[in-house]
């Protein structure tokens, strides 16, 4: 909550509509995350460059969700934040920390399908184990260190005599967090976006190309529609969840810092961006049922985690299409 008193801010949705969607994405996060790395630590025996990054983005995402508890409390009782200042940057850190490294995963796993699928000579080579362990190493690293700033603006602050934590800043110091609110927003979202988005059109246009282009037997061609239905599926998924967040986050800062005078606006764009906050977090719940929905081997090896049997190591569906398509 970042309002002044002089322009007051409308939040009668926030003890309702906030804690109540964030309880849902905490419970679905947490279980569904929680059985996906179950599963790939506990009974894969040999690991992929896939099963890799897929860990990864299980872990940022299992520590996003779990971020979400002092919020659930906070927004119940009308953003009063009983836990101290330590807690609230401790929150606010992990919260962007995690939620940039989802979003970072998530564009590695698209180039790496990208690559899989549309170029499988260099395939072999680009995606190793090592790479795949390289570039998940860096991710955290760049992403801890894009965050690390959130220390600083982030904190609580007394606001009509309750003690809040800005999600971003004080509301006096938004023209200095301007700058890197901006670059959060580029680095951390939009250039990732533009890859994601280029790779999923460069899958699905490769994938519909050859399967014009070539005579193939029922199988096959089934194999391939799914592969196409998955890609255009998980990439309507990741607008929807990313894109309206991330836009009105960054109009949010602009009227903030150039138009907090018209509280009509400021109110209109605030409640924009606070409701659409857990709708970014469904991305979390998204992406393991993608995972798990995406081969029927991931499916029999959740089966058969729950059954106490150890399977052997299975990829997703568009990584096996890229595999024939290569010849491996």
């Amino acid at each position: 909550m970042e309002d002044l008193s002089v322009c007051p801010i409308t939040n009668y949705y926030q003890r309702i509509l906030l804690p109540a969607s964030y309880s849902l994405v905490f419970l679905l996060g947490v279980s569904l995350n929680g059985a996906l790395l179950w599963c790939v630590c506990c009974w894969t025996r040999r690991w992929n460059s896939t099963v890799i990054y897929m860990t990864n983005l299980a872990m940022a995402d299992l520590l996003y969700v779990l971020t979400l508890p002092p919020l659930i409390i906070s927004n119940a009782m009308g953003d009063l934040w009983p836990f101290g200042n330590i807690i609230c940057k401790t929150v606010r850190f992990f919260f962007f920390v995690n939620l940039h490294c989802s979003m970072m995963f998530l564009t590695c796993v698209s180039v790496h399908r990208f690559i899989g699928v549309c170029y499988p000579i260099a395939a072999v080579r680009l995606r190793s184990k090592k790479m795949a362990l390289f570039a998940s190493g860096c991710v955290w690293i760049l992403v801890t260190a894009e965050i690390l700033p959130t220390l600083v603006f982030a904190h609580t602050g007394v606001i009509n005599n309750m003690t809040v934590c800005f999600e971003m800043t004080n509301p006096s110091d938004f023209k200095f967090y301007f700058p890197y609110g901006l670059f959060l927003a580029i680095v951390g979202f939009l250039i990732p976006f533009l890859v994601v988005v280029t790779c999923y059109c460069s899958m699905i246009k490769t994938l519909f190309c050859s399967a014009a282009h070539s005579i193939s037997n029922v199988r096959t061609a089934r194999m391939r529609r799914k592969s196409l239905f998955t890609l255009v599926v998980v990439c309507l998924v990741f607008v929807v969840c990313f894109v309206p967040y991330h836009v009105a986050r960054t109009v949010y800062l602009f009227v903030r810092v150039f138009m907090s005078a018209n509280c009509h606006l400021l109110n209109v764009v605030m409640i924009s961006f606070k409701v659409l906050k857990p709708v970014v977090s469904l991305n979390c719940c998204a992406n393991p049922l993608l995972f798990f929905w995406g081969s029927n081997r991931h499916r029999q090896k959740l089966r058969a985690c729950l059954r106490k049997r150890r399977v052997q190591p299975s990829v997703s569906l568009v990584d096996a299409a890229s595999t024939k398509r290569s010849g491996g």
